[in-house]
């Protein structure tokens, strides 16, 4: 197993804009949404990182960006890493889809854009999971439903 530092080292190699915030209790990787896909396909295929299990995937609303936030396990290693990846534009959110990479991403990235609108580029099926069309999007902040009565 390698431990943080190495990850680091590791992951700097593959991806040199990656940051690394302190302080967290498993190491923390942020990157453009532009560099996800590479860098997980990196992550995933190296034999000494060898990622290759999604255990979850969500969204987060910081009221002026979003991010997606990715656990990553190596199942040979039993090392864990959480991938981060900021979007800035609000209006038309969009990333690129990790299914290719985990046939779970499918359904994670289903639900968070039901739940925040995030488009995932190039994902098989992508449409709501649980709610209507053009229903909104109930766990952004700026969601409003005045016919229910629901505000963030």
């Amino acid at each position: 197993m390698l431990n943080r530092e190495e990850l680091k080292d590791i992951i700097r190699g593959f991806e040199p804009e990656a940051e690394f915030p302190e302080g967290t209790q498993l190491l923390e990787v942020i990157v453009p949404a532009a560099k996800l896909y590479a860098l997980t396909e990196k992550l995933k295929s190296d034999k000494r990182t060898a990622f290759d299990y999604l255990i979850d995937l969500t969204g987060v609303d910081f009221t002026t960006h979003f991010a997606v936030v990715y656990h990553l396990d190596s199942t040979e290693f039993r090392h864990m890493i959480v991938l981060k990846s900021l979007i800035n534009d609000r209006e038309n959110p969009q990333v690129d889809s990790l299914t290719a990479l985990y046939a779970t991403a499918e359904y994670f990235e289903r639900e968070v854009f039901d739940m925040f609108g995030i488009r995932f580029n190039n994902h098989p099926n992508l449409k709501r999971f649980f709610l209507e069309d053009g229903y909104g999007y109930p766990l952004r902040k700026d969601f409003r439903d005045e016919v229910n009565i629901i505000e963030r």
